[in-house]
């Protein structure tokens, strides 16, 4: 995303400008105004300003160079797997993770007259993907969109009644559209997991139910992955994400993300990972912060 449509362009700058009065309190987000990453914001941040960011990157740096206390960072779905590369970007951001926060994705129809006028619908594709069937059934041209709420102020835009969005409900109040239909996506669980970002780490209560996020890069030995998660076995820690990549085109040794259960000062974990730090190349520790929610829900 280069630029905002003049709708949403106006909002972010009234954005902008309530941000830079109270960076203190500011979460930065990617997306345009009404971006489920907003709707996250708003819930867990209630009353506090959000800032809107072109990138992941550009909200990471507001946190880093002070305008911005906090950035609220998507990196999973419950249909589509990762939505950030949450793996390059938070290493070197020097952040920590402090909190997570579900958000559960209602879709949401919306347009400038019936839906009976709508000929093309406009959304980002993993939207337009969850919706398909419903899609589908009413006849609609899906046509991809670089963001949700940027689809959503684009129809605003146009005044084009055969256009219409898949996007929040808080994108069609933001952008004076109308509600055509909502709950539209095809599955009942469609939710996407956020991380918080901030400069400091937390310091989880004794005895809250805690997560701890971290990546580490496999010895390129026979069965150094088995090896490595022993620990975590035998000290009886629960990973609940498992997760691995490559870096710079190379094929030599994978890099892992790791989600566990507990605090890193925990002795159970504490051991884990001194077992894994024996079996690896290194380890990065992107935090440890209270859980959202239980993972069997």
């Amino acid at each position: 995303m280069t630029s905002y449509s003049p709708r949403a362009a106006a909002l972010v700058q009234e954005m902008e400008q309530a941000a830079a009065a109270d960076p203190a309190c500011t979460v930065a987000f990617q997306g345009a105004p009404g971006a489920y990453s907003h709707q996250a914001v708003r819930e867990k941040f209630p009353g506090q300003p959000p800032l809107p960011c072109v990138a992941f990157e550009d909200a990471l740096e507001a946190v880093q160079k002070g305008r911005a206390a906090y950035a609220m960072i998507p990196i999973e779905n419950s249909l589509h797997g990762r939505v950030a590369d949450v793996h390059f970007l938070l290493p070197e951001s020097g952040l920590h993770i402090i909190a997570e926060h579900f958000v559960r994705v209602r879709h949401c129809l919306l347009g400038l007259g019936a839906r009976e006028d709508l000929r093309s619908v406009f959304s980002h594709p993993q939207a337009l993907g969850q919706c398909r069937g419903r899609l589908r059934g009413w006849g609609l041209e899906p046509v991809a969109h670089f963001d949700t709420a940027g689809a959503a102020a684009e129809v605003a835009d146009s005044a084009d009644r055969s256009k219409g969005a898949i996007a929040s409900k808080l994108a069609g109040e933001l952008y004076g559209l109308q509600v055509l239909a909502e709950g539209i996506e095809d599955a009942d669980h469609n939710t996407t997991r956020f991380v918080i970002l901030a400069k400091e780490s937390v310091t989880v209560v004794p005895d809250t139910a805690a997560m701890t996020s971290l990546i580490f890069e496999t010895r390129n030995v026979p069965a150094s992955l088995y090896k490595a998660l022993g620990g975590f076995a035998t000290n009886g820690v629960n990973i609940t994400k498992l997760e691995s990549y490559l870096r710079d085109g190379k094929f030599a040794a994978a890099e892992f993300y790791m989600d566990v259960e507990g605090a890193s000062d925990t002795p159970a974990l504490k051991l884990a990972l001194e077992e894994l730090a024996f079996h690896t190349k290194w380890i990065r520790l992107l935090g440890s912060y209270p859980r959202g929610r239980a993972r069997d829900q």
